[in-house]
């Protein structure tokens, strides 16, 4: 007589299994075309100057005496902007979702600031902040953007 209700209770434990699993992932939808294309659009930022002549790719190396600012903005950029949507992209994990729209949001900060610091911080006929730069920051406040309407939506 039991044996019904241990199938019963084993159905019930797989349906639990299944309900958890689909919760934990993000249907990007359209926001996720959007997404990959400013991706490809931060990747040719790198390619650009953002300090002077010295493209982002080279800040990311390590271009000496260009500040802080810019380096730390490259790594957030690069970490979250490219490698972490790319991450959560591929795995449509709802936590990696969050953790690239919070990161890209510290990315927009340090971007700004970076754009500020080569403006303020300058002598009379300085580098100022390159199209690179400002083109990065620019994808990063839509990456901003896009990931966090992907968290929220939770479909």
């Amino acid at each position: 007589m039991s044996e019904p209700f241990d199938d019963l209770r084993q159905f019930d434990e797989e349906l639990r299994e299944v309900e958890r699993r689909v919760e934990q992932r993000i249907d990007p939808g359209a926001a996720g075309l959007v997404t990959s294309i400013t991706v490809l659009v931060l990747i040719g930022a790198f390619l650009l100057p953002w300090v002077g002549p010295v493209a982002g790719w080279e800040v990311l190396a390590g271009a000496p005496s260009l500040g802080v600012l810019p380096r730390l903005f490259t790594f957030t950029a690069l970490g979250f902007g490219v490698f972490g949507s790319a991450l959560a992209l591929s795995t449509r994990l709802w936590a990696l979702a969050w953790v690239c729209a919070v990161g890209c949001g510290i990315s927009v900060v340090t971007g700004v600031w970076a754009i500020w610091s080569r403006q303020v911080t300058l002598p009379e006929g300085g580098i100022g902040p390159g199209i690179g730069l400002v083109m990065a920051t620019l994808a990063v406040v839509v990456l901003t953007g896009a990931w966090s309407r992907i968290a929220l939506a939770r479909r």
